[in-house]
């Protein structure tokens, strides 16, 4: 490039160092890591829906339990306390008291869904009282009483039977409407609740401790296998 004249040369200097002063910013801000996003974070609907495959493991367990009461096979109590108490622990006093101290006032604030919310906290309600029943049935002295087997059959199937439909209700109709009755802070604000409130009762990764729980008492069950329920 020709340059004459003092001027000229100024307009050059100012010109080039505007120029490079660009390339320094621009090399500064490709040079700076890009935000990380936060992969492991997880929303208010997805925690919930988890948690009901923590449930469903659990109807699995009692399944095989009720198999066994019908064909008048042994099982070790133990077990079935275990799970029952993962239900009270986890699903009954984490689980479904996030859904009744969050999720349900809200819905009952927005005036949507209200008729679903009061079944499915009367179903909460029942669901607790089935739950302490087993927990009482499964005790060795109720299984050598045929009467009170007949009862703890009872129980387990009259807890599936409710469950069943009732988290399919949640996962199709409430949690999928969730989002639209809170604003966008307030559903990332509500996904850190969870989740603190999940540490705090079960530990650093509590979820994942939870699952390796039942996945132990399928183990002992022998109906871990995923593929032993797949049709011949």
């Amino acid at each position: 490039m020709k340059v004459s004249g003092p001027r000229s040369r100024r307009d050059f200097i100012v010109r080039s160092s505007a120029l490079g002063a660009a390339f320094s910013a621009s090399a500064i801000v490709l040079a700076q890591p890009a935000p990380e996003k936060d992969e492991d974070k997880v929303s208010p609907p997805e925690d919930l829906m988890r948690e009901h495959g923590v449930l469903n493991r659990i109807l699995l367990i009692y399944d095989e339990h009720i198999r066994r009461l019908e064909a008048k096979e042994d099982f070790d109590p133990a077990v079935l306390k275990d799970a029952a108490g993962i239900v009270r622990k986890f699903v009954e006093e984490y689980h479904e008291k996030l859904e009744e101290d969050y999720l349900f006032p809200r819905f009952r604030k927005a005036n949507k869904h209200v008729d679903l919310v009061e079944t499915l906290l009367a179903q909460h309600q029942a669901g607790r009282r089935v739950t302490a029943q087993i927990e009482q049935l499964a005790a060795l002295p109720a299984r050598k009483d045929e009467a009170r087997k007949k009862q703890l059959g009872d129980s387990l199937r009259a807890f599936n039977r409710m469950y069943r439909p009732h988290e399919a209700r949640e996962d199709t109709v409430l949690f999928p409407a969730f989002r639209g009755i809170v604003s966008e802070h307030e559903f990332d604000s509500l996904g850190e609740d969870f989740e603190r409130k999940e540490d705090q009762l079960f530990g650093d990764e509590g979820f994942f401790k939870i699952v390796d729980q039942v996945a132990g008492l399928e183990k002992k069950l022998g109906i871990y296998d995923l593929g032993q329920f797949t049709p011949k």
